[in-house]
């Protein structure tokens, strides 16, 4: 029995001591006093009260995933209220003197608020009554690859976009395996320069990023874009999914009807590959220009 004791104490130990050499993000003197020192946010003042947002809620403190948005609704508390937990993310702990359950970050112990049961909010009769300030959102995230020349310009002006969060410059559309910009400049690999988009669909749609596509160079060329020759700078779209695919050629078919003879393919994406670091934030990182990439208004 002894012996027993004595190693549950050794585990207590060591999982108390791992927690303390987790590193976590800094805490202002009221995220402090809310998420070390179980206080409470005033009701009705918390910025994800009236939230509503498609994403992922994590914990202030660590970065753990702890909520989906589809897991929230309007208790009329004053809280963000959420029905239900990312499986295993929150810890439900009985208060001291018995009246209320609280609820920690699982991952870190961070002070979230207090859940409650029986109420028939939602069929999940829960709620998760959780400060804000013990929250950060992640929006969704969704991606579009363009191929439109050199992408040191597309990625500039496409970073400039409300709602993009980021753009990375890469390989496309070829036939080899893991190619570098060598091999993509020898034309034997088939690859385009192209650019990932990390966006959030809520502030830009995908046709609003593709319209900008069409804006930002000029898809009537063939194999070039300004100065620059070859396969590798053919403009392109390349689709994930039948939505993609019926933007973009919707898209097409207008710039036909406008009168300009549109060079632009639309074909299925297949893997991405990133370019080298040197090529990431070009412009951004050198204070340089786009020579070849402008906009011009059409739509």
């Amino acid at each position: 029995m002894k012996a027993i004791i004595i190693l549950l104490v050794v585990v207590m130990f060591s999982t108390i001591q791992g927690k303390e050499k987790m590193e976590f993000n800094k805490l202002t003197a009221e995220e402090e006093r809310v998420i070390v020192d179980k206080g409470t946010e005033r009701p009705f003042t918390g910025k994800f009260n009236k939230h509503y947002e498609n994403g992922t809620y994590t914990c202030k403190r660590c970065d753990a995933v702890l909520y989906e948005s589809s897991t929230k609704f309007d208790s009329g508390c004053g809280w963000p209220s959420f029905d239900d937990e990312v499986d295993g993310a929150v810890k439900h702990v009985p208060d001291a003197d018995g009246m209320r359950t609280e609820i920690i970050c699982a991952n870190c112990d961070a002070h979230l608020g207090h859940v409650f049961k029986g109420e028939k909010f939602t069929e999940k009769n829960t709620r998760h009554c959780v400060n804000s300030i013990s929250l950060n959102f992640t929006p969704v995230q969704e991606e579009a690859i363009f191929a439109g020349g050199c992408f040191w310009g597309v990625e500039a002006l496409f970073s400039k976009r409300e709602g993009v969060s980021e753009v990375v410059s890469g390989y496309i559309g070829g036939k080899t395996e893991n190619p570098n910009y060598r091999e993509v400049c020898n034309g034997t690999g088939g690859h385009a320069e192209a650019v990932r988009i990390s966006y959030n669909p809520e502030v830009i749609s995908y046709e609003e990023l593709a319209k900008h596509f069409f804006e930002i160079h000029d898809f009537t060329q063939v194999n070039r874009q300004g100065p620059d020759i070859g396969e590798q700078y053919r403009t392109a779209i390349f689709y994930k999914n039948e939505e993609e695919k019926e933007t973009a050629n919707k898209i097409i078919k207008l710039l036909f009807s406008m009168g300009y003879d549109v060079a632009t393919t639309v074909e299925q994406a297949d893997k991405f590959w990133e370019a080298e670091d040197y090529h990431q934030d070009y412009y951004a990182r050198t204070g340089k220009t786009p020579y070849c990439h402008i906009q011009k208004k059409i739509f």
